[in-house]
């Protein structure tokens, strides 16, 4: 049982949520995010997820994709993303989720990465750009290695589609809150909730909720129908627009999930 695994166990047996807060790593450089992954864990962060600088990151809305940019230029790559990994886990043993696309992956190499990542502390990998049909030697590679793969249910998606994403899922299963990318507006309809009840019926595994979700209330909506609450464009703009104020913020999310 990995870290991630054990969160979730311990959440469950004590009536609680996982919080998952998003940040960009290498915005604005690689130190700051040391800094900024230990507040979080002091402010209750149950899982963290880094995000890797992508030059294309089709999924993310424009406050992470100016992150991405910034990370760019400040030089932050796979590779240094897993050094900074293993300094973080002589601090650290918060469980750490990388989310990224796929071409850094392709580029450095499938199998080579997970081991890499595995041998640093990562413990699993959001990849949204990569389907689960398409990804049978990543989810080999991961689960050789006890990493975690988990894929994107979104509100379309139809029962058989859930139903394949739930079996390529391990650790949990992320479900989208909207048609869109990350940092639009919630929109709590029926639907959304009906359908990611039919989720919760055909999986058996945690689910954690992201996109657009960006104030307490909406943390606490969403805690209220899942096992756990993602948090990214708006920590991102804190961290960037209003450093100092983050912290009082991001225990404010906390307490809301």
């Amino acid at each position: 049982m990995n870290r991630i695994d054990k969160t979730f166990r311990s959440l469950k047996e004590t009536g609680k949520k996982a919080f998952i807060p998003y940040i960009m790593a290498g915005d604005p450089d690689i130190d700051k995010t040391m800094e900024r992954v230990l507040m979080l864990e002091e402010c209750g962060a149950d899982i963290v997820e880094l995000g890797v600088p992508f030059s294309d990151p089709v999924a993310d809305g424009p406050t992470i994709q100016r992150a991405a940019e910034r990370a760019l230029a400040a030089g932050v790559s796979l590779r240094k993303m897993l050094a900074f990994m293993a300094d973080l886990r002589k601090r650290s043993q918060v469980p750490i989720i990388f989310m990224t696309y796929y071409n850094p992956i392709y580029k450095y190499g499938e199998e080579v990465f997970v081991t890499d990542a595995a041998n640093v502390g990562v413990d699993g990998f959001i990849i949204p750009d990569l389907p689960p049909e398409e990804a049978g030697s990543l989810i080999k590679s991961c689960r050789s290695k006890g990493l975690d793969t988990i894929f994107l249910v979104a509100p379309t998606s139809t029962e058989e589609r859930m139903k394949r994403i739930v079996s390529a899922s391990k650790g949990f299963v992320y479900y989208v809150s909207m048609t869109g990318i990350t940092g639009t507006k919630l929109s709590l309809e029926d639907h959304f909730r009906n359908h990611i009840g039919r989720l919760k019926d055909l999986s058996g595994k945690p689910i954690a909720i992201g996109f657009g979700i960006s104030t307490p209330d909406d943390a606490r909506s969403m805690a209220a129908v899942a096992d756990g609450v993602i948090v990214g464009s708006a920590i991102v703009k804190k961290f960037h627009e209003d450093p100092g104020n983050a912290r009082e913020f991001i225990k404010k999310l906390r307490e809301a999930v």
